[in-house]
């Protein structure tokens, strides 16, 4: 494969990041990712991107008792819009 080829290549993998990354197949795996290394360090640097920032703003789930909070506020105000 010639470099223009290969450029065209890369141009089109990251290109597909997106979709890769947001449908949970990830790009790992990838056809392309077996024959470039620049696309292979591109994944490892987003993966290292994507790990520090879970650290740095790790998911918390919610305590249970706000959900039902607010399932009880939203039942005042349907109750208030809807009287009787």
């Amino acid at each position: 494969m010639n470099k223009m080829n290969n450029v065209l290549s890369c141009a089109r993998f990251q290109a597909q990041l997106p979709e890769l990354i947001g449908s949970g197949e990830g790009a790992g795996g990838h056809l392309h990712l077996q024959n470039c290394t620049n696309c292979r360090a591109l994944i490892s640097d987003l993966q290292s991107i994507a790990d520090a920032a879970r650290r740095l703003f790790p998911v918390e789930d919610p305590p249970d008792e706000l959900w039902e909070e607010i399932q009880m506020a939203i039942d005042e105000e349907r109750a208030d819009a809807h009287p009787g």
